[in-house]
């Protein structure tokens, strides 16, 4: 590893210091380090201490004297093949996503195409505030990584999420991102994400509440792990993760002409989109105007996708569905499982807090063609997308 350069962001917050350990092992994985503090967070840790960890100098100002002949920001965002920003506060965070680059650290980040992660640590209520909320939303949307934060207790005397996840989970993590565990090296995947619209008349449609979060989290989690990704995706406000091959739909018959050209070409199919049922029969060419009467609207049944591939299926393609259930829920996954010829099956009862739609979260029960059942905890849709994954490699390599 020593070939490839992580640039190590250190922000000011009372975590700083578990930045030195952060440095500590992303030499021991081999990596060269070369470490950004800010101002702020040199007045909790001595910069001398990530000197002597990394083995060269700390940047701390945009105009301090470089060594060599280079403009320091752009010589070290192109020499990153990664940029960690460990611990990130809300102000890094806030600058990165309105395009501020008005320091050292900040200015690189503005500056690199390198994979950008950012670690939060801060007070949980600086975590829950909408506008810092919508900061790592943009960025996510913009193709940033996020190692979550932990829940407990917080330095500030408070209780809740805000603590700096562990330094070994974050170059864990770092290490998937930069070099891929490379188990789907060659292996083409078909993911479908998001709802479809079926309109009823030029301003209405009908639709649910699906963000299509989990359907891009799992193509960039396959994509990290050496697989070609194709993603057909209902509409959404998601920007496609860089480098998969991506197909925009609206509606449910859109969808199936998507999914039946790319299907044959796939190894692997995870249909996580949340597909119409049901489209009208007629759509009004003018919007539908209020009447004194009942408004009848006949629906025709739309197809069913995951059941026509299933039956398509060639026995050395795996085919991966999703059941987002309110009741009943090992019951109904199962049926779904056996009746549409699927080899596994992600189940969620969406009226579990935090497992629904349009958050950042799930909670599921994994279920395989030899009835084995898995359950995860609450953990985000990116977490979630590689026990996915490893769940589909364990199943893949034992048949």
């Amino acid at each position: 590893m020593m070939d490839k350069t992580v640039v190590l962001g250190i922000t000011g917050g009372i975590a700083a210091y578990k930045g030195a350990e952060i440095c500590r092992l992303l030499v021991k994985s081999g990596f060269k380090v070369k470490v950004i503090m800010t101002r702020a967070a040199a007045a909790f840790v001595s910069p001398l201490t990530f000197e002597t960890l990394s083995g060269g100098p700390v940047g701390l100002e945009m105009f301090q004297r470089p060594e060599s002949w280079e403009i320091q920001h752009v010589g070290w965002a192109q020499e990153a093949c990664c940029i960690l920003v460990a611990p990130a506060t809300a102000n890094i965070i806030g600058k990165t996503a309105h395009g501020i680059a008005d320091d050292l650290l900040s200015t690189t980040i503005m500056a690199t195409t390198a994979p950008v992660i950012f670690a939060p640590a801060m007070n949980v209520e600086m975590f829950n505030n909408p506008i810092f909320q919508d900061n790592i939303d943009r960025l996510k949307n913009l193709g940033y990584s996020f190692v979550e934060p932990e829940s407990g207790f917080l330095a500030c005397g408070d209780q809740g999420r805000g603590r700096l996840a562990e330094p070994q989970k974050i170059v864990d993590y770092l290490l998937t991102v930069v070099q891929g565990t490379g188990d789907f090296d060659g292996q083409t995947f078909l993911i479908t994400a998001g709802p479809t619209r079926e309109p009823l008349d030029p301003v209405r449609y009908l639709s649910n509440y699906s963000s299509g979060r989990m359907g891009f989290a799992l193509a960039e989690a396959a994509l990290k792990r050496g697989g070609k990704v194709v993603l057909v995706s209902g509409p959404t406000g998601l920007k496609p993760p860089h480098g998969v091959e991506f197909v925009s739909v609206k509606t449910t018959l859109e969808m199936r002409e998507a999914v039946k050209k790319e299907f044959p070409k796939a190894d692997i199919v995870i249909k996580a989109a949340a597909v119409a049922d049901y489209r009208p029969e007629d759509i009004s060419r003018q919007k539908i105007k209020k009447s004194g009467g009942e408004l009848m609207i006949k629906f025709l049944k739309n197809p069913d996708i995951l059941k026509e591939i299933g039956e398509l299926k060639k026995e050395e393609q795996f085919l991966v569905g999703f059941a987002a259930e309110t009741e009943e829920l090992k019951e109904n996954a199962l049926k779904k499982l056996k009746n549409k010829n699927l080899d596994m099956i992600v189940a969620n009862d969406v009226t579990s807090p935090g497992a629904g739609f349009e958050v950042e979260t799930n909670q599921v029960k994994v279920i395989n063609r030899k009835g084995e059942v898995i359950e995860f905890p609450l953990m985000t849709k990116r977490e979630l997308s590689d026990k996915i994954l490893d769940e589909i490699a364990k199943l893949k390599k034992s048949t």
